[in-house]
């Protein structure tokens, strides 16, 4: 487990989805002129938020060239809001007819986060969303894209991450891998099982269980998964979503909420992680709604959870 500081836990980030990746003239938020992006940070701050995680679904640290990344960290700073990971999703290593093309680019945002001075490089498995994914009201409701059952091409997951391990090591970065279902992060047993086979000690999980208590499908316990990923979370993705399943499983249904409401118990998970050495950001994420709004009331609740001297 990766420390940010020897004592306390590190900021308390909120994600992006609270903006849109297009502006209403079909501009690009990535691509949006300089008075876009301190709008967006002035709402950050208002909101009480000091870190932000760049998601490369809004922003791409690795395509911006160096002037718009000194740019962006400057109007950051302005606002006093730290950047404190970029998070590199979709875009997996191991994806048919794209592996190398990724593995290329998540090279080129480890560089571009060291320039930016991150905390975290953050990636992990999942592909981009199939045809059923994007019509449905919850994208987690339909099938998506699934990691073969393959020695060989899990090999090349583990050979590949390494890659991107030992680079990020060599620029003082920790990498982080984010829990999704049906990817080889997909089950607490298999996500640390493929930190230990990459071997890294600058490699750890973001241990997103939300990501699987959403599933309409039969799922591990979330106290047993959480008891098992821990020990090698770097950096944490909380959400929560409000879950119920007939005894007979012949059905399940999950809709997002606040960190105190939903199944997970983040009071004590998150006094199981201070125990075990946790000292990483926090980031909060909500999808749907004012997702900014839930994110500055989880992120309340998460500091009454934290010790008072952070």
């Amino acid at each position: 487990m990766t420390d940010t500081s020897p004592e306390q836990p590190g900021p308390i980030a909120v994600c992006m989805h609270g903006f849109a990746p297009l502006l209403r003239d079909g501009t690009a938020l990535h691509d949006a002129p300089a008075e876009v992006w301190d709008a967006m940070f002035a709402q950050i701050a208002q909101l009480g938020f000091t870190a932000l995680e760049l998601a490369d679904s809004h922003i791409r640290p690795a395509d911006l060239e160096p002037s718009r990344r000194a740019e962006l960290r400057g109007i950051a700073a302005a606002h006093g809001v730290e950047l404190v990971a970029v998070h590199v999703q979709r875009q997996s290593v191991i994806q048919p007819g794209r592996g190398e093309i990724n593995l290329a680019y998540a090279h080129r945002s480890i560089d571009a986060a060291a320039d930016l001075g991150l905390r975290v490089f953050s990636t992990g498995l999942h592909q981009p969303f199939t045809e059923a994914q994007r019509r449905a009201l919850w994208f987690w409701t339909a099938p998506g894209p699934v990691d073969p059952d393959d020695a060989d091409t899990r090999r090349l997951a583990v050979d590949r991450l390494r890659e991107l391990g030992e680079h990020a090591a060599s620029v003082g970065l920790p990498m982080s891998l984010e829990m999704y279902e049906d990817t080889y992060l997909g089950t607490a047993d298999s996500a640390v099982r493929l930190i230990e086979e990459i071997g890294l000690s600058n490699v750890g999980l973001n241990p997103d269980i939300g990501n699987l208590v959403r599933l309409h499908r039969p799922i591990e316990d979330w106290r047993e998964m959480y008891e098992k990923t821990l020990p090698y979370a770097n950096y944490w993705h909380l959400k929560n979503y409000a879950r119920d399943e007939a005894g007979d499983g012949s059905w399940f249904t999950s809709t997002p909420t606040s960190l105190e409401l939903g199944l997970i118990d983040y009071r004590s998970v998150v006094r199981r992680a201070l125990e075990l050495g946790y000292r990483g950001p926090f980031l909060m994420e909500q999808y749907g709604g004012d997702s900014l709004g839930v994110c500055a009331t989880n992120r309340r609740y998460l500091e009454s959870l934290l010790p008072a001297s952070r």
